[in-house]
């Protein structure tokens, strides 16, 4: 759906020039016309309209000084800087241009009626006057001669096995005289055929085509050659057919023209000779002649020189050049030329520019050149509102096809309407102002600007509009009609009306005002050009040319917001044209940093945008280079859109990316172009191989795509549909947002998660809008607890985000009361399915009250009214509850009839229900509910009717307890002071201490008065004190006491509770001299003199306390000593290891992994490994101890750490050592310092002196080697690498190279943690210092 915009338009009329134009060829290193004439060889320069070469072949005699001479061809050869020329006498001429030397190279007697070089130019191909056609090579050296006519048909020639004849197949309805073979009638070559033979080669030169008149029977055939030069096939006779001939550069088709009885077409051949398709002229019948047909060099147009047949005799013929092209299997003429009467328009040669595609190069006869650069464009409405029906024209000769996407997507050549011209259609053009986008301006090859308007109410039956092809009756739709409003002329001088293009990219600005340019005072100049529509009756343009540009403009575009208008020229300035000025100026287009912009390459497509407040430009170029002002953001561009607050682009990849523009800056838009987007990203989305963006419609989610055979295909790119469902949701327009989203299959918890609170407060508007219990009931059982907002469906700018509620209560939960509780409100029974989806939604599901509601429907009431039955209530929970939980839940109502009615809609067999349920109904009230409960095993409340059934039933009520550990609920159900309670309690407190909780049991004993039992768990668990109140409860004797004081005592002091022993020992047993021992065991000299003065036994301090405090100082030296010892040989191992770790390290820097010979050094002493041989290493250790705890997974870790030299891991083992001596040390701060004061106090100064100074050195030591050892570069775990945009090649390979040796494998992060040191206990004495 493109059509072809003209781009720029050169034209250079030569003068002083002696002779006629015959022909010519591109010299396209320079950029000059070789012409020929009757005399010899002209150089053209465009640019500076003047001959800057003139080679004369008359004074060689090659051609007659008569003027009656004729060349034939000719011929560039850039790799000789020649050129290469075929006369009518027979002579073929090589000219050097440098030297202007000639060379006749060869000369055949009969004469030359045609030259034609292959694409390659290694082969040459002549036609003789004697109808024979000769091969040469490069250097003119004859490969072969053959005759043009051949009675063969060629190597392709078609084979008949026997069963394929006409005679022996049936004819149906034709009859048998069908079968009889007739003769083909073979008609002359057409009256107005020069007889000339034509050439073409296919596009990899492989195979050339001749058409020729045969002598014999004066008819015009096609035959196919090849390389070689080898006859491959001849054409099947085709009456009418004509001289041109072209073939398809892409190899497929060759094209020609036939003039049939009723119709003018052209025909396509293929390589075997046969027809394939046609397409008909646009003229009538004997009223043009083809004279030549050209391809681009891209296969993509054709090009068609036609002449008038019928003139006047006076004047000259009437020329045209068509541009013609293919999609979806139908012709469109997107551009026709039309040359007038005069000599100087008529045309004498045209040729495509063999570099640049859409380039068209035409010669008249007064030496007018003309050349044309064209560019596919897609011709769009403007509009960004829901009133814009976002339309795309499509140019198909005089008439526009025109389609809106809004309400159809009709596939071309179909379309909406057809807008019927008078003559064909060149140009077409939307207004930018969006209140008048669906009206459409029209610029034919007459010079005529036809305006239409979308009003909506024409005349349908107007010739010049019809509805489109969509159907007998045209497309039926609330759609406005386009109604011609009028027809201005233009009116051009005699020089401006020999170029038929002379306008170009017409641009609709204002409601009467266009722009256009057209080519300046000299060929390097561009005029801006302002079209004021006159008054209606005077059906005229006024034409004013206020701006003229250094340049060639190739590009106008205009900011529907701003009506900034900016222009681009060939070498990629971009200009703003300031064009409401009083005085129209053109400035530079400047970027943010105040610098011009100029795109490095020309672009084919610009548009507008304003991003960050600021104008910004993006063009595309042919090669898919994509720009944003002059900075090039993507290389595989295939075409882009602005579309409100997004920028859309396909790409090579064959996806579409959608790049938010709103709250964004050209850097970061930059960026996420360049940057490759995650494969889950919302922004991308992937497309059909080649698919290009037609139209996208405004304030909607469609994106019309067109794939490259034709047809379109209709997306909903997700960017897009979350966006306006967004903005839907914020317009509190759930519908819109809910069908959307529905029919998208988008999940519909975004209605709620994109504002929680806006939601709530309107759950009222929501069900009013949906309205639909269908619709509630879908949007109620798609509810999650997840929020879609961080997960599905995230923001793409997260400042936009809205806050979400706060509420301890579920997503879910709340959702489902707030509908709850709007639908009962607006109509109850109306919403009655969707009432009891929302009890059953909930966790856990409310199926009890959704039963009882059930329930509530079988009592009729006027509240029922509109209600669905009981029966269609069931059935529908029933698709939302499993059946056999439905039946539970029914059951658990203890209604009975609703039991029967839910388990006669499941597959339940009655033999299996019936008989428990005739059961039940003969046991009393409480104890037919205990059964039930207990069936549904629903314990506590089983627990609760079994306890009103009766003492009788307290044993079968202790077995439930006791099975179920139900001990608290039954608790609850007795008195304090009942006998049922304290059966329960004992069974409790066995229970209790069965969990190893004996201090819990002890208490649940003593409180129901099992005494002993609460003595027996008091002693187990070590509570002295409740054991000794409950032997008084017991009214123990003293001597039983003592013996019970003295039992727990001894386990006192197993767990080196010194303490609490000796309190037992001195108040219950009544043995003080024990305590005061168990106290000097303990270490607690404070303590145990205070008893020896309570009780005057001083003579225990000499047999007892000081040699104990000698023997404590003395293990403390040894111990400190021996600590003070193992840390440093510690430490100095790690500082080994260190190093050795280093120098392996540097040594393996080079390699990608430690495999390699000098592994070794890993073994030796190194324990940092990669983390997969450390896993590979100890999986079978790891698997035995997965399911531990972490505590014991943490100790089976630190058992692999061995000390031992050389082991894998040793300096993690040094590590975890020398923590545990540094914690040691430090813990005995308390213990030394009691132990100081006490030898101070019985005069031991010295040894009091001596352990301070080597505990403070141990301290020390410590202290200072803490940075040593736990050094800050140490981490637990390695930091991964930066990677992305901003990172260099030598930043990751360092970072990679830094961390992948020396990857810890260990579990825990505490060992790479500094001990902490406890420095509030003030443990010295300063009487010693």
């Amino acid at each position: 759906m493109r059509n072809l915009k003209l781009l720029r338009t050169r034209e250079c009329l030569a003068s002083q020039v002696f002779g006629s134009p015959q022909g010519f060829s591109l010299r396209v290193d320079r950029g000059t016309l070789l012409i020929s004439t009757e005399y010899g060889i002209v150089e053209l320069d465009p640019l500076t309209q003047e001959v800057t070469n003139e080679i004369s072949l008359t004074a060689e005699s090659f051609l007659p000084e008569d003027g009656s001479g004729r060349i034939v061809g000719i011929e560039d050869l850039p790799d000789q800087q020649s050129v290469c020329v075929a006369t009518a006498t027979g002579d073929v001429i090589l000219c050097h241009l440098d030297t202007s030397q000639l060379e006749c190279v060869g000369s055949v007697d009969s004469g030359l009626t045609a030259m034609s070089w292959s694409p390659d130019q290694e082969l040459v191909l002549l036609a003789t006057g004697q109808q024979t056609l000769i091969l040469m090579t490069r250097e003119f050296e004859p490969i072969m001669e053959n005759r043009i006519h051949q009675d063969d048909f060629g190597e392709g020639k078609f084979i008949t096995v026997g069963w394929g004849k006409k005679e022996t197949q049936f004819h149906g309805s034709a009859g048998k005289h069908a079968a009889r073979t007739k003769p083909v009638e073979v008609s002359p070559a057409l009256p107005w055929d020069d007889h000339r033979p034509r050439m073409s080669w296919r596009g990899d030169g492989q195979y050339f085509a001749v058409s020729a008149v045969c002598p014999d029977t004066g008819a015009r055939k096609i035959r196919v050659w090849s390389r070689e030069f080898v006859l491959q096939s001849t054409s099947e006779p085709v009456p009418g057919l004509e001289q041109g001939l072209a073939w398809k550069p892409s190899g497929s088709l060759v094209a020609s023209s036939q003039d049939k009885a009723n119709k003018h077409d052209v025909v396509f051949f293929e390589k075997n000779g046969l027809l394939h398709g046609d397409f008909t002229l646009p003229f009538q019948k004997g009223q043009v002649k083809v004279n030549e047909l050209l391809w681009n060099s891209d296969s993509m147009v054709l090009a068609i020189w036609l002449e008038d047949r019928k003139h006047e005799i006076d004047s000259q013929p009437k020329t045209y050049v068509q541009l013609w092209t293919t999609g979806n299997y139908h012709w469109y003429l997107k551009q026709s030329l039309h040359f007038g009467s005069s000599e100087d328009s008529r045309i004498v040669s045209l040729a495509w520019d063999p570099e640049i595609p859409y380039r068209l190069h035409i010669l008249c006869h007064q030496w007018l050149y003309l050349c044309y650069d064209w560019q596919w464009s897609t011709d769009r409405s403007a509009g960004e509102g829901a009133s814009d029906l976002a339309e795309v024209a499509v140019i198909d000769g005089d008439k526009v096809l025109l389609t809106a996407f809004r309400h159809a997507v009709i596939p071309p050549p179909l379309s909406t309407h057809q807008l019927q011209l008078p003559c064909a259609v060149n140009q077409i053009a939307f207004p930018v102002e969006p209140s008048t986008c669906g009206d459409l301006a029209v610029l034919d090859a007459s010079n005529r600007l036809s305006i239409y308007k979308a009003n909506g109410h024409g005349d349908k039956d107007s010739p010049t509009l019809k509805n489109g092809t969509t159907g007998r009756d045209g497309f039926k739709g609330p759609i406005g009609v386009p109604q011609l409003e009028n027809s201005y002329r233009i009116d051009l001088n005699t020089k401006e009306e020999r170029n038929p293009l002379w306008l170009r990219l017409v641009t609709w600005v204002q409601d009467d005002l266009f722009l256009a340019a057209s080519q300046g005072p000299l060929p390097a100049q561009t005029s801006i050009h302002h079209l004021k529509l006159s008054s209606p009756e005077e059906a005229r343009i006024v034409i004013s040319s206020p701006v003229t540009v250094d340049g060639d403009v190739i590009s106008l575009s205009c900011n529907p917001k701003t009506k900034v208008v900016a222009l681009q020229l060939s070498d990629g300035r971009v200009m703003k044209y300031l064009w409401a000025a009083e005085t129209p100026t053109i400035v530079p287009w400047l970027s943010s940093s105040g610098s011009a912009v100029r795109f490095p390459s020309p672009c084919m497509q610009i548009v507008q945008a304003v991003i960050g407040r600021q104008d910004t430009i993006f063009g595309l170029t042919d090669r898919c280079r994509f720009f944003i002002n002059d900075a090039e953001a993507a290389s595989n561009v295939t075409s882009f859109i602005i579309h409100d607050e997004f920028l859309l682009v396909t790409t090579h990849s064959h996806t579409c990316r959608c790049l938010p523009l709103k709250n964004t800056s050209l850097k970061a838009l930059q960026a996420a172009l360049g940057n490759a987007p995650l494969p889950d990203d919302e922004t991308l989305r992937k497309i059909e191989r080649g698919s290009r963006i037609v139209a996208i419609v405004p304030q909607d989610t469609k994106l019309i795509l067109q794939v490259p055979r034709g047809n379109l295909e209709t997306i909903h790119h997700r960017a897009l549909v979350l966006a306006q469902v967004r903005k839907w949701l914020d317009r509190i327009q759930f519908k819109d947002a809910f069908e959307c989203m529905r029919k998208l299959r988008l999940n519909l918890n975004l209605l709620y998660d994109h504002n929680p609170k806006v939601f709530l407060d309107n759950a009222e508007t929501f069900i009013k809008q949906v309205e639909s219990v269908n619709y509630i009931n879908l949007f109620l059982t798609e509810l999650k607890e997840e929020d879609f907002t961080k997960t599905m469906y995230p923001p793409l700018e997260l400042s936009s985000a809205p806050e979400g509620l706060r509420s301890d209560r579920k997503k879910v939960e709340l959702i489902c009361d707030a509908m709850r509780t709007a639908m009962e409100k607006i109509n109850a029974p109306k919403y009655c399915l969707s009432i009891l989806t929302s009890h059953v939604k909930k966790s856990p599901p409310e199926l009890e009250v959704a039963l009882q509601k059930i329930r509530e429907l079988r009592e009729p009431s006027p509240a029922n009214t509109g209600s669905p039955s009981v029966e269609e209530a069931l059935k529908y929970l029933l698709y939302l509850v499993d059946v056999s939980e439905l039946y539970d839940h029914s059951l658990g109502t203890y209604d009975f009839d609703l039991v029967l009615m839910v388990a006669e809609k499941s597959q339940k067999d009655p033999k299996e229900y019936l008989p428990f349920l005739n059961q039940l109904k003969k046991m009393e009230s409480n104890y037919q509910r205990y059964s039930i409960d207990k069936h549904l095993k629903r314990y506590p409340k089983a627990l609760s009717h079994l306890a009103k059934c009766g003492a009788e039933h307290f044993p079968e009520l202790l077995n439930l307890v006791k099975e179920q550990s139900l001990y608290k609920e039954a608790l609850k159900l007795y008195p304090l002071d009942t006998q049922e309670y304290k059966a329960i309690s004992d069974a409790y407190g066995e229970y209790l201490i069965l969990k190893h909780l004996p201090e819990e049991a002890g208490l649940i004993f003593f409180r129901c008065g099992a005494f002993q039992k609460a003595l027996d768990a008091f002693q187990i668990s070590g509570n002295w004190k409740q054991a000794l109140c409950a032997a008084a409860e017991l009214h123990y004797t003293e001597d039983k006491l003592a013996s019970l004081a003295r039992t727990i005592a001894g386990k006192c002091i197993e767990k080196r509770r010194f303490a609490d022993a000796a309190v037992l020992l001195e108040q219950y047993a009544k043995d003080y001299e024990e305590a005061i021992l168990v106290l000097l065991e303990g270490t607690a000299w404070e303590e145990a003199l205070r008893l020896i003065y309570k009780y005057n036994r001083t003579d225990i301090v000499e047999t007892n306390i000081k040699p104990s405090l000698l023997e404590a100082q003395r293990n403390h030296l040894a111990f400190l000593e021996s600590q003070k010892v193992m840390f440093s040989r510690h430490q100095k191992r790690l500082s080994v290891v260190r190093k050795l770790e280093e120098q392996a390290q540097n040594e393996l820097q080079d390699l990608e992994a430690p495999h390699g010979p000098e592994s070794d050094l890993f073994s030796d002493a190194s324990s940092m490994v990669t983390a997969s041989e450390a896993s590979s290493k100890y999986s079978h250790s790891n698997s035995r101890i997965s399911a531990r705890s972490s505590k014991n997974r943490r100790k089976a870790e630190r058992k692999k750490h061995s000390l031992k030299e050389g082991s894998p891991l040793e300096d993690v083992a040094l590590l975890e050592a020398l923590g545990e001596i540094v914690r040691s040390i430090d813990s005995l701060k308390g213990e030394v310092h009691s132990l100081l004061k006490y030898l101070v106090l019985f005069g031991y100064d010295g040894e009091a002196q001596e352990l301070q100074k080597v505990f403070q050195e141990a301290l020390h030591l410590m202290e200072h080697s803490l940075p040593e050892i736990w050094s800050p570069e140490l981490q637990p775990f390695p930091v991964n690498p930066v990677l992305g945009p901003s990172s260099t090649a030598n930043s990751i390979t360092a970072a990679y190279n830094q961390q992948k040796w020396i990857s810890p494998a260990v579990q825990d992060p505490e060992l790479f943690i500094p001990p902490k040191l406890n420095r509030s206990i003030q443990w010295k004495l300063n009487l010693l210092q």
